[in-house]
C-alpha cells in the first residue's frame, strides 16, 4: 500500500485532471491517445514504482486528459507477465489507478481470433474470460483494495456491453461478443493449442488483459473489455506465421472505431 499510495500521489499533483474512467490501450491501440484533449502525458519512468513498457506498439505513457468532454486517464500501453514482471507489478497501475479516485476501466487488447466466424479488424467485446496465468491475488490479501475471495460470474458490466452496442449500430459498426482466452506468451500459439482453446469455448486469445481485471474486479470497478482481431487461427497454413508487426498494423487499422465506442462509454 506504501508503494501505491506513492504513486498515486505523484499523479495528483502533477495534473488537475480527476477521472473517474480509466482505459488501458494494448498493442497497435495507442492511437485512441492521440484524441485526448489538453493532455497531462506522465512517462512511466517517472512515475514512483511504474515499470517500463517492453512490448512493441507501447509507448508507455500516462494521459490525463478529456475523450469527448469528459476527464479520463490512459494507459498508452501496458505491462505483461512476459515481459518477465511479477503479477503484482503488471497490475499495480490499476491499484494505483482505484487510489486516485478510478471507478470505471476499459480494457483493450490485440487477440488472435479463435472463432472461425471472425476475421482480422473485427472488434470483440468481453463477455467472459478463461484464465491460463498465475492470479494476480495469490498472496496476502490487500483488504485495503477488496476482499480475499472475490466474486467473478459477472465481471464485464452488461451495462456497458449494451451501450456499446447502441454506439456500434448508430455508427454502422459490427461488434462480435465472446470469451477472451488469456495465456502467458510470449510464443504465439500452436495450431493444437488453438483447437484447445476453440473446444474449451474461446472466441479469441492473447497474452494480457485478464490480470488487470482480476485485480479492477477485486478493486470494485466496473469494466469494459474489448478485443480487436488482428490475425485468425482459420488462416494459419504451414506457409503463414504469426507476426507481432503484422499484429500492431491490424490493431492500428481498427483503432478508430474503437476510439468511438470507448468514446461513448467514458462517464
Amino acid at each position: 500500500m506504501k508503494s501505491i499510495n506513492e504513486a498515486a500521489d505523484y499523479l495528483l499533483s502533477h495534473t488537475s485532471c480527476r477521472p473517474t474512467t480509466a482505459v488501458i490501450l494494448g498493442s497497435g491501440l495507442g492511437k485512441l491517445a492521440d484524441a485526448i484533449q489538453n493532455p497531462d502525458i506522465i512517462p512511466y519512468s517517472e512515475i514512483p514504482h511504474f515499470k517500463t513498457s517492453t512490448a512493441v506498439g507501447h509507448k508507455g505513457n500516462l494521459i490525463f486528459g478529456t475523450l469527448g468532454d469528459k476527464p479520463i486517464v490512459a494507459m498508452q500501453g501496458r505491462f505483461h507477465y512476459y515481459e518477465g514482471y511479477t503479477m503484482q507489478e503488471v497490475t499495480f497501475p490499476v491499484r494505483v489507478m482505484k487510489r486516485i479516485g478510478i471507478q470505471r476501466i476499459l480494457v483493450s487488447n490485440a487477440a488472435g481470433g479463435l472463432n472461425p466466424d471472425f476475421n482480422v479488424g473485427d472488434l470483440m467485446v468481453i463477455t467472459d474470460h478463461i484464465n491460463f496465468m498465475p492470479n494476480p491475488l495469490i498472496g496476502k490479501n490487500l483488504d485495503e483494495m477488496g476482499p480475499r475471495f472475490p466474486d467473478m460470474t459477472t465481471v464485464y458490466s452488461r451495462q456497458l456491453r449494451q451501450k456499446a452496442h447502441q454506439t456500434a449500430e448508430t455508427l454502422g459498426i459490427t461488434l462480435r461478443e465472446g470469451i477472451y482466452v488469456a495465456e502467458t506468451g510470449p510464443t504465439y500459439e500452436t495450431p493444437a493449442e488453438y483447437r484447445m482453446f476453440r473446444m474449451m469455448g474461446g472466441d479469441a486469445v492473447g497474452m494480457s488483459t485478464v490480470p488487470e481485471v482480476i485485480v479492477a474486479r477485486h478493486c470494485g470497478m466496473e469494466i469494459f473489455g474489448m478485443s480487436v482481431i488482428t490475425n485468425c487461427a482459420k488462416d494459419l497454413g504451414e506457409d503463414c506465421l504469426n507476426d507481432g508487426d503484422d499484429v500492431v498494423r491490424a490493431a492500428d487499422r481498427a483503432a478508430d472505431n474503437m476510439t468511438h465506442i470507448f468514446t461513448s462509454l467514458v462517464g
